[in-house]
């Protein structure tokens, strides 16, 4: 008669999981406030996931070679030319909920690589692409959706339509 083995005692208690450092949510647009859409989607994302919320306004440079060795990099790009108002009201509201931001601006000829590279380089759980449509244009939105969408190592969410 085979014997009889006692399950109970052959049961281990699994251990706690560790916890892991959250990968923030991403929202990028270019040298545009961000599309009311992606803002919500955003703040939807960071509540439910409990992670920090990265605003990334990427803008394109001039190719002011003079103006670069005279002003500096504060001179090429004036304030009103990649809304950095609209773009710190986005995040003053978006941290008024609880939610943890950093706002980066990016300053470069070829602001969607740019977007890519610091994504890349930060790996979020979700990056977003929002910038205004009504602001950036069918065409230029189209183009940088396909490469981001392309080359993106995360999840991408892309405004007004997902």
């Amino acid at each position: 008669m085979p014997a009889v083995r006692d399950r109970q005692a052959d049961i281990s208690i699994p251990e706690p999981p560790v916890a892991r450092a959250r990968r923030p949510v991403v929202l990028g647009t270019l040298a545009l406030r961000p599309d009311p859409t992606a803002e919500q989607m955003a703040i939807n994302s960071c509540l439910d996931s409990g992670s920090p919320l990265v605003i990334v306004n990427s803008v394109q440079l001039p190719p002011y070679p003079t103006t670069m060795m005279v002003g500096g990099l504060g001179a090429m790009v004036l304030p009103h030319e990649d809304d950095r108002e609209a773009v710190a009201q986005c995040a003053d509201r978006i941290a008024s909920l609880g939610i943890e931001v950093e706002t980066v601006g990016l300053f470069t000829p070829r602001p969607v690589r740019a977007l890519l590279d610091f994504a890349g380089r930060r790996s979020p759980g979700l990056l977003i692409f929002g910038p205004l449509l009504s602001e950036i244009g069918r065409l230029r939105m189209r183009l940088a959706e396909r490469r981001i969408r392309r080359d993106a190592t995360c999840l991408v969410w892309v405004a007004p339509d997902g």
